[in-house]
């Protein structure tokens, strides 16, 4: 009888649309990935049928497969858009529940924690209060929000020209305040325990007798001499003493300060003046630098390639906060589709391959871009006209078939 190939026909054509009519809803979802409806022909199973009068049944949708090219990346500028290009996807929490998505659009929670728009946290390897990453397991990733501590100042870098002409200074002994009793002078902001500023100031005095030159330096008010430096007749650093006039390594100086805002006391410095010169020209800095650093607290952050989140601070800082990691599947096409732009793993798609974006057979990661749906409007506008068509050509089978009817109920 036709109706049963009629019938069928038309639910298949009827799954076809609805498949064809979800892509083109979804043309403007983050991260889609658009279906296609496939079919198979079905036949009676009946062993006393000949294989050579089989006839057909008609059709039944075998699977709705989906189609994971790739989509195109549209830059936002949203610190927390992020794109993948490539294979993969985003591991996502529920309360222990585990997802995958290909939507990349992020928010902060609260409780600083990265989630989509449904609340599912993002996972990755957090990385402790140093920076350092632990790939161990994956996370919910949280964004820390407290300040990031001060760095104490330990070394100073202080490479100087000091003017081989220069005449020993008029007036004697050294005093801070008259600039008549050294010969060039600068300075630089040091750090204490709990990020105070100090001003370390630096004095340079030519011995006429020697030849070398006394080097002073502490906080305002409280310099003092730390040890000479001594030159060869093309200029060159040939020699540092402390203030005892003991030889020290080439270039090393040492001296302490103590900060007065209750943070620790008697801290030691290293000055490094290494590959300053004495030259016939004026005095000045060629190089002036130091390792310390106040609190700062969070400015901005940003997503690398390899999901490497880095995080800026207002004192200037840079710190590895976290890192995003991608699930990959030996097959894709297995995953359970959600909605909510969310999958499940199933014993088709294999288990979770994860690993950091970059790595083996995963995609990388553009921060501040989306991937947009992988939906062609204009392909799936041709195949709703041929889907129609379809619906319309079974109808007619069933037309058809009733026309048949009415002419032997009327014999």
């Amino acid at each position: 009888m036709g109706y049963q190939q009629g019938l069928s026909g038309l639910a298949a054509s009827s799954n076809d649309l609805d498949v064809i009519g979800n892509n083109i809803a979804n043309a403007n979802t983050v991260g889609f990935k658009q279906s296609t409806a496939q079919f198979a022909d079905v036949y009676a199973n009946t062993i006393a049928t000949s294989v050579n009068t089989q006839i057909g049944l008609g059709a039944a949708l075998s699977e709705v497969q989906q189609n994971f090219s790739q989509g195109t990346i549209t830059t936002t500028g949203q610190a927390l858009d992020v794109a993948i290009n490539g294979n993969g996807f985003f591991q996502m929490s529920n309360n222990g529940t585990v997802t995958y998505s290909r939507n990349g659009v992020f928010q902060l929670n609260k409780s600083g924690y990265i989630t989509d728009a449904a609340g599912n946290d993002l996972m990755g390897y957090a990385a402790d209060s140093t920076g350092v990453v632990n790939t161990a397991q994956t996370v919910p990733i949280q964004v820390p929000t407290t300040n990031i501590a001060p760095v104490t100042t330990s070394n100073i870098t202080a490479q100087v020209n000091l003017n081989a002409q220069s005449t020993t200074p008029t007036a004697t002994p050294f005093s801070e305040t008259d600039s008549n009793t050294y010969n060039y002078s600068t300075s630089v902001t040091a750090y204490d325990s709990l990020g105070g500023k100090q001003q370390v100031n630096m004095y340079f005095v030519k011995d006429a007798t020697s030849g070398q030159w006394d080097v002073y330096a502490g906080t305002t008010g409280n310099a003092t001499e730390i040890g000479t430096m001594t030159y060869d007749s093309s200029g060159n650093l040939t020699g540092t003493t402390d203030a005892a006039g003991v030889a020290t390594t080439l270039g090393q100086l040492s001296l302490t300060i103590n900060p007065t805002d209750g943070s620790a006391t008697n801290q030691k410095i290293t000055l490094d003046v290494t590959g300053s010169t004495q030259y016939g020209s004026a005095n000045g800095v060629n190089n002036l630098d130091q390792d310390g650093y106040p609190s700062g607290t969070l400015s901005n952050f940003s997503i690398g390639a390899d999901g490497t989140i880095t995080g800026n601070y207002s004192n200037g800082q840079t710190m590895t906060l976290g890192q995003i990691v991608l699930a990959n599947f030996n097959n894709p096409n297995g995953l359970q589709n959600l909605g909510g732009n969310q999958f499940a793993a199933t014993s088709a798609s294999g288990v979770a391959q994860v690993s950091v974006p970059g790595s083996t057979n995963h995609g990388t990661l553009t921060g501040g871009a989306v991937e947009s749906s992988n939906v062609d409007l204009t392909n799936q506008l041709v195949d709703l006209i041929t889907a129609q068509r379809n619906y319309q050509a079974n109808a007619q089978t069933i037309k058809t078939q009733q026309t048949v009817d009415q002419t032997l109920l009327q014999m």
